[in-house]
């Protein structure tokens, strides 16, 4: 084993580095806990979805709980994605010189070791999931199949971003499946729009690795974009601009027609007094007018 202390090459500076007690901090790194934009990344899509599923369901009393839930999950299963992704990737990732000081080919961590924390990990993002209903349960273990694929796409297509995008859009399916019990056409939407985004941000990133890359034979958008890279990032930008745009507009829309739906239905509801009995009317009647006829005088 290797110094755990020993600095990952791309990501120096951060609270891992300084703060962290020396023995978490390769396992840290494994998760991705010393730059946590990917998981960021991974929460956003979910929070659009469980505010647009409450918004169209017209009911946010559960919306806090989700948010914390969501926001524990993605964390957590976005550190398990990575520690499954440095497992696979070991060997490539000794022979590229921005990632051969992670902890498994820096020999900081080994694989069984690695392995027991994925399960770990797995096992939390799996205590989150069961505290929502069963379709919502079912649609997120589906995730896992992409999850598990993903690694290996870039040894077999140009297109693992696409593949990248699958796993990193599938909460724009758990809001909805938590909130609503289904998957609706605004959802797909959402999906296919984090999708491009997806797509697009990991085109620019993994520009940094291209020349290494090609030496190793890995295949990316990146190097299949080439010098068309701004053009491609207009196309997939602008596709995830109007797809997630139409979602939020079927959204409101949905929300817009409850709304209206349910304050007409409060208008033409019949009122207690017109649905009293004609026999208890009567004698309401025959009782005022009784009340009210003039005493005689003497």
């Amino acid at each position: 084993m290797s110094d755990v202390t020993a600095r990952v090459a791309d990501a120096t500076g951060n609270w891992v580095d300084t703060h962290a007690p020396p023995w978490s901090r390769p396992y840290l790194r494994l998760s991705r806990f010393d730059r946590p934009i990917g998981s960021w990344l991974l929460l956003m899509p979910c929070w659009w979805s469980a505010a647009l599923a409450a918004g169209i369901a017209r009911d946010d009393a559960q919306l806090p709980l989700v948010i914390v839930l969501f926001f524990i999950g993605a964390f957590v299963m976005r550190g398990a994605g990575c520690t499954w992704n440095d497992i696979t990737d070991r060997d490539l990732d000794a022979r590229v010189e921005r990632t051969r000081s992670r902890p498994i080919p820096a020999g900081q961590v080994s694989v069984p070791q690695a392995a027991v924390f994925l399960v770990a990990q797995a096992l939390i993002g799996l205590m989150v999931l069961l505290q929502f209903n069963r379709f919502a349960v079912i649609t997120g273990i589906a995730s896992l199949v992409i999850v598990a694929v993903y690694p290996f796409m870039k040894r077999i297509t140009w297109w693992p971003q696409i593949v990248l995008g699958l796993a990193f859009s599938w909460g724009a399916l758990m809001g909805f499946a938590v909130t609503l019990g289904r998957i609706d056409v605004t959802a797909l939407l959402l999906y296919a729009g984090s999708i491009a985004w997806v797509i697009g941000y990991d085109t620019i990133y993994a520009h940094q690795d291209a020349e290494d890359d090609a030496l190793i034979g890995i295949k990316s958008t990146a190097r299949l974009f080439g010098a068309r890279t701004h053009w491609a990032l207009v196309i997939f930008y602008g596709l995830a601009v109007i797809l997630i745009g139409t979602a939020f507009a079927r959204a409101a829309s949905a929300f817009a027609s409850r709304t209206a739906w349910m304050s007409l239905v409060k208008l033409t509801a019949p009122t207690s007094s017109s649905t009293r009995p004609a026999s208890t009317a009567a004698r309401s009647r025959t009782s005022l007018m009784s009340e009210s006829k003039p005493r005689p005088l003497l």
